[in-house]
């Protein structure tokens, strides 16, 4: 593997936590919202990640031209989907609220900030991760052009 190769798995590993740290913050941001556009509280929403196997990039280094036709052309890290959550609404007991049903309860969000919270660091810390191993490539790439002096 060569490092423009390493260079793209990493960014695509910081595009793919970039649209989890997104994901994430609108879920935080809607986590008190009773009433949507569609109807009923707002739904929890997850990024499904997939990856291309690392076999298949050592397969396909070994490959001449690297992109080979009727091979997948992708590296590293990519969004398979952003699904809904399909957990139980919380129901809370407010009369006073103008979205409360005839027996008084509210339903609200399926986020828990809590766990929402938790999310947002680990993307974080992977996108920083990230970060590091493109700086690392960099660096190689730097010591490879200074071999030549």
């Amino acid at each position: 593997m060569d490092l423009i190769t390493s260079m793209e798995i990493s960014a695509s590993g910081l595009s793919a936590q970039r649209t989890r740290l997104n994901i994430i913050s609108q879920n935080l941001a809607n986590s008190q919202v009773t009433r949507t556009a569609e109807g009923g509280p707002y739904r929890r929403k997850v990024p499904v990640f997939s990856a291309v196997p690392f076999a298949s990039h050592l397969t396909r280094a070994m490959d001449t031209p690297p992109y080979l036709p009727g091979k997948d052309p992708r590296r590293g890290v990519y969004i398979q989907g952003v699904y809904q959550d399909n957990e139980e609404f919380k129901r809370v007991y407010d009369p006073s609220h103008p979205d409360a049903d005839e027996n008084g309860y509210v339903l609200y969000p399926n986020v828990d900030v809590v766990t929402e919270m938790s999310n947002l660091i680990q993307a974080s810390r992977s996108y920083e991760a990230n970060v590091t191993a493109v700086n690392a490539s960099k660096g190689m790439a730097t010591k490879a052009l200074e071999i030549g002096r």
